[in-house]
């Protein structure tokens, strides 16, 4: 062994050498991804990752409520449109020759469920006259005019 001790020795001094850079590039890898994680784990304000989840939670939970609240309302808006006048039908004519235009009209205003009234105006030289008579479910409870049956039509349709 005596005259492989010098072969030996430099074998081993390389083996040392290329672990010690080894080493070296190693520390400098691990210093920069513990530098990455901390930044990860502080956040931009300086706080720990935990707390920035935790953060982030509580306003999915803060949305969720809010969302919760929004669907309540829309269902009170939605009940609260379907009594609301949605549908309407209007006819202008001239009932009487001595007036001049359209200057009567009959007017049908009906909600989702075709509950309303029709409201009639007669416009004369000497006067206006204004009816009202009631609408359910399409159909109203006294008799109409051929111009309030046309508006009621034009509602319906």
């Amino acid at each position: 062994m005596q005259p492989y001790l010098g072969v030996l020795i430099a074998g081993l001094a390389a083996t040392v050498l290329v672990v010690a850079i080894a080493s070296i590039a190693l520390a400098r890898r691990t210093r920069r991804l513990d530098a990455r994680l901390r930044g990860i784990t502080r956040g931009s304000e300086g706080r720990s990752l935990e707390a920035i989840l935790d953060a982030h939670l509580e306003k999915v939970f803060a949305v969720s409520r809010e969302l919760d609240e929004v669907a309540t309302r829309t269902a009170i808006l939605e009940d609260a449109q379907r009594r609301a006048f949605q549908r309407v039908g209007l006819v202008r004519y001239n009932p009487f020759e001595e007036t001049g235009g359209n200057q009567s009209f009959a007017l049908a205003l009906l909600d989702a469920n075709g509950d309303g009234w029709v409201l009639s105006s007669l416009h004369a030289r000497s006067g206006t006259r204004v009816y009202a008579k009631a609408i359910r479910a399409g159909r109203a409870e006294a008799g109409l005019s051929a111009e309030e049956t046309e508006a009621l039509r034009q509602a319906t349709a």
